[in-house]
This record gives C-alpha cells, sequence and structure tokens, in this order.
C-alpha cells in the first residue's frame, strides 16, 4: 500500500510508525534543503524526540528553494511527507520505521512569501540549512561573500523577492524584528568546517549590502551554533524501493537509506529556545571545533583516500575496499601516522575509538556506498578534508606520504578517467573538465597538475613535497598497478 498518513495504522502492523498525533504537531524548525541527510540525521533525532518526550512544538517545515525541489515537494504531497527510514546493520539486517518529524513542505519557488510567514511566524524557534557547500556562495579562493550571482544581485535590488537563502533569511528576519519578536537561531547542518562562522560571516555580508540597520540587528541578536554531523547515508538505490515493497508491502517514492551509527555535535548557543536533545544523545558543548576536525580529517578524508585509490583498482564500493587487506591497511596508516599527529586537543583514547568505529562503518557489507559518490566533487572536498593535514604535517616535518599518494592517485584519475580494468569512471565534478585539461599534461610536466592553486595552494613550491609527489605519479604513469604502490608504502 501507499506510504500516507490514513494507511498507517496497517503499515504500523508491519514496521514502526509515528505514535506522535502529527495533527498537533507546532512548526518549531524550518529546514531548508530537505535531502537524505536531513531525513535520516536531523528529522530522525527529532522524530525520536517526538516518541520519547512527545513535545509537540518541535516539528518540522521543509523548504526547498529550486525548482528541482518540485519532484519533493510532488512526492511529499502525496505521503503527507512521510517517509521510511532504512538502517542497514553490518550483519545483514534492515531496520525499517517510518518517520513523521516533517509536517508540511514548502516549495519557494511557487509561494516565496509563504515560506518568509513561516520562518518569521513566533513558533518557529530554529531555522536550519543543509544546503551543501555550493548554497553558503562564498568564492573558495578568498573566502568572500559572491556578489556576482545574479541571485543575490536581485534580492539585493528587491529585498522582497528572495531567491536565495541569504534573501529568505533576512526577509523573515527583518519582519520578525518589524514585530518585535524574537529572532529565530540560525543552524547549519552542512559538512563545512565552523559553518556556523562561516554562515554569520556570508549572511552579514549579505545584509549590510541591503539593509544596514537589519544587519546591526542581526550581529547582536541572532546566532549561528557551529555544528559537526555525522551519518553515513547513501543514495536509496531502486533495489532497496523494491525490497521495501517486497517486504513489507510499502510503497515508498522518497525512502532513506542509512547506517546505524549517527553522531551530532552542538555548540550550545542559541537565542532562543531550543529541543532537550542532550536526553537522545546529541552533544551541546562550547567549542566544536576539536570534533569537527577530527571528522573531517578522519571520516570525511579517509572516504577520499578509499573512494579515488579504489576507482582506480576498480573497486566499486566503500565495503569493498574495506575487504581488501591492502587498502585497509593503508587507510589505517593514513589515520594513525598522518592525521592523528595533527588532531590537537582530542583525547588519545575518544580518537582511538572513533577510528575503530570509523573502519568498522567504512567495512558495513549492507551499506554498499559506491566510490563514484564519495568521489564527486573532490576539487571542492581535497582542499578542505585532506590537503590542510599534509600541509601540518609539511610544517612539523611528520608524515606525507599518504597524503602525497591520494593527490597522485587523483592526478592519474583525473587524466585516464579509467580504472586498470580498462572501464570508465565515473567521474561527478563541477571542475571536471579543468581537472582533466591541468592533468593530462602531467607526462610533459610532473607537477603540472599541481599548478591550481585554488586547490592546492602554494604546494608546489614546497621541495619536499614536489619530491615525493613526483616519484609517485611518475610510478602511476609509468603503470604500475595501485595495488602494489599501496602495498609498498604500508
Amino acid at each position: 500500500m501507499k506510504l500516507s498518513q490514513k494507511n498507517l495504522s496497517e503499515i504500523e502492523k508491519t514496521i514502526s510508525c509515528p505514535t506522535y498525533d502529527r495533527q498537533r504537531l507546532k512548526t518549531g524548525i524550518v529546514h531548508i534543503g530537505v535531502g537524505g541527510f536531513h531525513r535520516s540525521h536531523q528529522a530522525y533525532y527529532i522524530h525520536r524526540l517526538l516518541e520519547k518526550y512527545d513535545h509537540l512544538e518541535w516539528g518540522i517545515c521543509g523548504v526547498g528553494l529550486r525548482e528541482w525541489d518540485r519532484k519533493i515537494n510532488e512526492v511529499f504531497k502525496r505521503q503527507d511527507c512521510l517517509y521510511t527510514l532504512i538502517t542497514q546493520h553490518p550483519n545483514g539486517s534492515d531496520t525499517c520505521e517510518v518517520i513523521g518529524s516533517i509536517r508540511e513542505f514548502l516549495l519557494a519557488v511557487d509561494t516565496p512569501q509563504l515560506v518568509v510567514d513561516k520562518m518569521a511566524h513566533p513558533d518557529t524557534k530554529i531555522v536550519s540549512l543543509t544546503i551543501t557547500e555550493g548554497g553558503y556562495n562564498f568564492n573558495q579562493s578568498t573566502g568572500d561573500f559572491d556578489f556576482e550571482n545574479p541571485d543575490i544581485k536581485h534580492e539585493l535590488a528587491h529585498p522582497n523577492e528572495p531567491k536565495t537563502v541569504y534573501g529568505y533569511l533576512a526577509a523573515a528576519l527583518r519582519k520578525r524584528r518589524g514585530h518585535n519578536t524574537a529572532p529565530f537561531t540560525v543552524l547549519s547542518c552542512d559538512n563545512i568546517q565552523h559553518n556556523g562562522t562561516v554562515l554569520r560571516k556570508m549572511m552579514l555580508a549579505f545584509v549590510e549590502k541591503q539593509d544596514p540597520e537589519l544587519a546591526d540587528w542581526i550581529a547582536q541578536e541572532v546566532r549561528f551554533p557551529n555544528t559537526m554531523v555525522d551519518r553515513i547515508t547513501p543514495v536509496t538505490t531502486p533495489e532497496i524501493t523494491d525490497s521495501l515493497k517486497n517486504t513489507y508491502g510499502i510503497e515508498d517514492e522518497w525512502s532513506v537509506v542509512c547506517e546505524p551509527f549517527i553522531q551530532w555535535v552542538v555548540e550550545d548557543t542559541f537565542c532562543n529556545v531550543r529541543p532537550v536533545l542532550e536526553h537522545l544523545g546529541v552533544q551541546f558543548v562550547s567549542d566544536v571545533t576539536p570534533y569537527e576536525k577530527m571528522k573531517i580529517r578522519l571520516l570525511n578524508a579517509g572516504h577520499s583516500v578509499l573512494g579515488i585509490t579504489g576507482a582506480l583498482h576498480g573497486h566499486p564500493t566503500i565495503d569493498a575496499c574495506m575487504d581488501d587487506g591492502v587498502f585497509a591497511t593503508f587507510l589505517q596508516q593514513f589515520m594513525d601516522t598522518e592525521v592523528t599527529p595533527v588532531l590537537g586537543s582530542m583525547e588519545e583514547a575518544y580518537v582511538e575509538k572513533y577510528k575503530n568505529t570509523l573502519t568498522a562503518r567504512f567495512a558495513n557489507p549492507n551499506i554498499r556506498d559506491s566510490v563514484s559518490r564519495i568521489c564527486s566533487e573532490s576539487a571542492a572536498k581535497l582542499p578542505k578534508f585532506l590537503i590542510p593535514t599534509l600541509k601540518e604535517n609539511l610544517e612539523n616535518d611528520g608524515s606525507i606520504a599518504y597524503a602525497t599518494f591520494i593527490l597522485a592517485a587523483w592526478c592519474y584519475y583525473s587524466d585516464k578517467g579509467m580504472d586498470e580494468n580498462g572501464e570508465p569512471l565515473t567521474i561527478i565534478d563541477v571542475q571536471k573538465d579543468q581537472l582533466h585539461q591541468t592533468a593530462k599534461k602531467t607526462e610533459g610536466n610532473w607537477t603540472a597538475f599541481l599548478q591550481q592553486p585554488d586547490i592546492f595552494g602554494d604546494l608546489v613550491q614546497n621541495e619536499r613535497f614536489v619530491q615525493q609527489y613526483t616519484a609517485m605519479v611518475q610510478a602511476f604513469y609509468q603503470g604500475s598497478p595501485i595495488r602494489t604502490l599501496m602495498k609498498e608504502l604500508c
């Protein structure tokens, strides 16, 4: 049967369904960017809060800002904003449950004023975001706000016609200020280091141009907590959808798959009330920095380490990489010898426990996270996840072999576009053409790929790094199998 509110009484006979009264839910959170990760993470935490404590003031209103969100909007209309969360365990079993914390969804391109009004309503205490790095609208090289964006230019000229997240936030906060309503907290849940700090900087840069008085009020009154979010959420495949239908008889057009592990660390600085998520394991701390650094340097960089090398070898998924002893050992050596020494203040026991958990998560054979997804947008990921570790080890005279090897592998990956079996690679990157054009010059100039300052900064000027990189990239172009090269390093 189709997933919907009216069918829950039948569906709950086979899988867990909401026990709280969804009709009584109020919107305490407006969330922009309702993708798979939001639904496996923040919406799941709120669902558990509603289940355990019946705090019905914390329902979620989802918002889609772009035309491509229309399909999501249509599915949610048919399914009453319900969806199935499928948790895939390492032993091959699945846990399925219907999540009901999202009470409504608004498509901003159709109803912009409704979105502003919903954010401005006194019931809304938090506006949260998962809009990917591109939605933050900053220049990758300078870190400054991009005022050349046509939508931003439109919003500056027409403050009452928002298009981007900044236009909507400004319009809603302007309305709350005008009605003497307390501001909402703006909560970034994106995988960006110091995400709240970045969001605050971009927001103030925008509003200072659009409405300087409002900018002063936001700077004084609105809070932008930093957060660290963690849960592997691969793409839901047609096989998963079919399995849900065949096993449980449920037709869900927008189910979500995730791993059992979940973590959320939040800087405890809010300008309005917040849900008591600490009762559900969310960590509210004074400084998120050590946690986000650990996660980015170990999990996100570790994913790239496995993804790029795995793709070149021909491994289809991350768990397949971990099932290969050479790849698993390479990852462990990278984490132990290059990342752990630069993590700073984190307790050693906590780091070791996190690494052990991480290897088990990567090895989960039920998740089957594709290497192509992990390698996507590497030009945006590696400068934040991997290269900072390399630079710190250069400064500290630490090991750089493993990180350097990954950059050499990435060059070869970008140039050849196929694995060792001659199969074409699925390369998903907005800078794909630039990467390929630069990488293909390598055989005439071994450091050509490094001459992209927006990605590598001044690494090409470091003699120690260039010496190691050159030797490694030459080995790739001489036809040495990647598995052999990895084994030699380990």
